[in-house]
């Protein structure tokens, strides 16, 4: 590669997906990366730990894709080279996994309980046949090498990679209990401590197994993304209308859509007009007018007229295969949180084996006796085998998630949790979060006509309309119980409003610009169409015989809860912001409502998640709350994602914590919740690695012999589980 360099040519890079299986946490990516990166030929390599996925760079010169293949099998995974199907092949990986976990953890359960049962017989004196070394033995030893295989392996891969993890922490602290207690059945000692490398064993698999179900939303997510595409589209090929697969479309083909259908692919309108929800991708309930000129969106409804478009992108270029881009990046992007425990474990190891293993040279030196230098090492080691260290995360975790999901927040993994508590930011989406999606009458204006005779011509005009506004206006009349009026001739004009003949009467109902199309003076006015503008509102003039009579005006109202949730976050000394495509006007008077300073309008969809990078690199720790699927990236992207779970299922799977009864009040809870169990898990590693070290002294001096230090160790867990359970009482209302 030098020499070609110096002949002055340069090599063009290529990309290429790989699918990874085995890969469990950060350190796996890492080292898929590192094996990578080692090759020539390699540029930039990406790891997905979300997706499984890695992307690279490379120049075909180099490398060949088998290389890359086996370079990562030779750190301990599997790769292949991505298929069209690989969101399906990954949740099939996926569902592999899950009921694999299921099994291994049913199978440990079945084998610990009675181990854990004979501790509680030994420790009252009954002798049962529980308490026998070798039936112990028998159901110990498939847990510990079969159940406990991975913990093996990873602490293998942990301390080839220079480094010491949970792995190395369980595998060396249930070794030691299990190894010590075959000792003791062989040398007819009474004593055994199975039942602690069983438990710790069957506990850990449960914490894998939750994990990789939460871990599994990710695929679903694009899959749902996938799907909203559109499958076929009209085209204009040698003057003939022709339906193809939306796969074969090609840039500059002229594609014809007629009302309700999906918008195939990105493109400019030639011929035509029409309004089009674009809804699924803004988030925006209120449809768009389009003319000739203007640009529309792929996987977009079509809602009124008929119109002609060329297409300008297709395939992986259109919005929504960009938006599945990012929402793939930035939760690529998204490396988990490295555990206190590790941190802690990664210190504590190697000194815990060190400290053992002078124990046992001191002990020989001095006494030349096997055994009671064996039982100072192993003491050491049973003190300081990580039971509670292993306990301290999973058991607020598992208390902290319940207590969420019984006020209606599902978290999805003790990492959110912990991401959580260091927030200080927390970015809203307007529509549908703080706003509540659906636009309502908020106002109703006469002129030398009252109010309620104004709402019941215009609903009689407006009910053979599907615009949205219209729907909020025929709502408010059902619900204020008016009867309305027999309509003769009804015209839905895209972009301005709607005609209807009523009572031998001409009514226009809509906005400026169809007032000045038919010559009306709405002048006297123009002082409540402004400010009904300024607060944010659609004005909507009702004329009759061409004079101004009326205006209604239409809003996405604020939820009843924003005030007061955005009110209780800043008192938690949480900054707050806004964002939205809606112009800055209609942005502010909303932000002003909910008492909200820092506002970001009129931002592209794909821009989002930009925005959120930015006050992310302000040293911020960000939360990013939505509903709408052009929210995804954004949620994927932020340090933690909230989504609404009244809004779309992407959204929700893309996020890390979900508000199913959609009130923004459980934001609060959620802050509050991660703070009191982030608190709790301090606490716990505190007083887990405190037991620890109190007791190694004592073992390595020989004060403390294992049984003593098993009694100890056990202790240490009751305390820290009844930690614990102390979160189920905390009320976070």
């Amino acid at each position: 590669m030098d020499t070609v360099k110096k002949s002055g040519y340069e090599p063009s890079m290529e990309k290429i997906r790989l699918d990874i299986e085995g890969m469990t946490c950060s350190a796996c990516a890492a080292r898929v990366e590192k094996s990578l990166k080692a090759l020539e030929g390699v540029g930039e390599v990406n790891v997905n730990i979300a997706t499984n996925k890695t992307t690279v760079e490379y120049t075909s010169e180099d490398i060949e894709i088998k290389d890359m293949i086996n370079a990562v099998e030779k750190a301990g995974y599997k790769a292949f080279k991505e298929k069209e199907d690989s969101v399906d092949k990954q949740k099939e990986a996926r569902e592999k996994e899950i009921k694999e976990l299921k099994t291994l953890f049913i199978i440990s359960l079945i084998l610990s309980i009675p181990l854990f049962s004979a501790m509680f017989f030994h420790m009252a004196g009954v002798h049962t046949v529980l308490s026998n070394g070798w039936f112990q033995f028998i159901l110990a030893t498939p847990v510990q090498f079969i159940i406990g295989y991975r913990f093996y392996k990873g602490a293998y891969h942990a301390l080839r990679g220079g480094g010491a993890n949970m792995d190395v922490l369980v595998a060396m602290g249930t070794s030691a209990a299990y190894f010590y207690s075959i000792y003791n059945v062989i040398a007819g000692i009474d004593h055994y401590y199975f039942e602690s490398s069983a438990v710790i064993i069957t506990l850990i698999i449960l914490g894998k197994l939750m994990e990789a179900i939460a871990k599994g939303k990710t695929s679903e997510a694009m899959k749902k993304l996938m799907g909203l595409q559109a499958k076929t589209a009209r085209v204009v090929r040698n003057e003939e209308e022709i339906d193809i697969p939306v796969e074969e479309v090609e840039v500059g083909d002229t594609i014809i859509v007629r009302p309700g259908e999906k918008i195939p692919v990105d493109g400019k309108m030639i011929d035509g007009k029409s309004t089009v929800d674009e809804s699924m991708l803004t988030g925006e309930s209120i449809p768009v007018e389009k003319n000739t000129g203007d640009e529309v969106i792929g996987s977009t409804i079509n809602k009124h007229g008929t119109f002609k478009f060329e297409a300008t992108k297709i395939g992986k270029d259109t919005a929504l295969s960009q938006i599945i881009k990012l929402v793939e990046e930035a939760q690529g992007s998204k490396a988990p949180v490295q555990r206190l425990a590790d941190k802690v474990s990664g210190i504590f190891v190697p000194v815990v084996i060190g400290i053992a293993l002078v124990s046992f040279i001191i002990w020989m030196i001095t006494t030349r006796d096997i055994n009671p230098s064996l039982i100072s090492a192993v003491s050491v080691l049973v003190i300081a085998c990580p039971c509670a260290l292993g306990l301290a995360t999973p058991t607020a975790i598992m208390v902290g998630t319940g207590k969420g999901a019984e006020n209606g927040i599902l978290i999805k993994g003790g990492e959110y949790l912990e991401r959580t508590h260091k927030t200080d930011s927390i970015i809203f989406d307007k529509t549908g979060t703080i706003t509540k999606g659906k636009p309502e009458v908020t106002d109703i204006i006469g002129y030398n006509l009252d109010k309620e005779e104004v709402l019941r011509i215009s609903s009689s005009a407006e009910k053979g309309s599907e615009h949205p506004l219209a729907e909020a206006i025929v709502n408010r009349a059902k619900d204020d119980d008016i009867e309305t009026y027999e309509v003769k001739n009804f015209e839905a004009i895209p972009g301005h409003g709607i005609y209807a003949n009523m009572n031998e009467k001409n009514i226009y109902l809509g906005n400026r610009r169809l007032m000045n199309r038919e010559n009306i003076d709405i002048s006297k006015a123009s002082t409540d169409i402004e400010r009904l503008e300024t607060e944010g509102k659609t004005a909507m003039i009702l004329s009759i015989d061409d004079e101004l009579r009326g205006i209604i005006a239409v809003a996405d109202t604020i939820k009843e809860s924003s005030k007061e949730a955005i009110n209780a976050l800043k008192k938690m000394n949480l900054e707050i912001y806004m964002i939205t495509g809606d112009n800055e006007r209609t942005a502010k008077a909303i932000a002003r409502e909910v008492g909200i300073d820092n506002v970001i309008a009129e931002v592209l969809p794909e821009h989002k998640a930009e925005n959120v990078e930015r006050i992310k690199k302000e040293g911020k720790h960000v939360a990013m709350v939505g509903d709408g699927i052009n929210d995804a990236p954004a949620l994927a992207q932020a340090d933690v994602g909230f989504a609404i779970g009244t809004g779309t299922d992407v959204a929700i799977e893309a996020a890390d914590i979900t508000l199913m009864k959609g009130d923004l009040k459980d934001i609060v809870t959620a802050v509050k919740l991660s703070r009191k169990t982030m608190r709790t898990i301090k606490q716990n590693l505190f007083w887990a690695f405190a037991y620890n070290t109190a007791g190694i002294p004592l073992a390595a001096s020989g004060l403390l012999n294992p049984m003593i230090a098993g009694a100890a160790m056990a202790f240490s867990s009751v305390s820290v589980v009844s930690n614990s359970l102390r979160l189920k009482r905390v009320k976070v209302k």
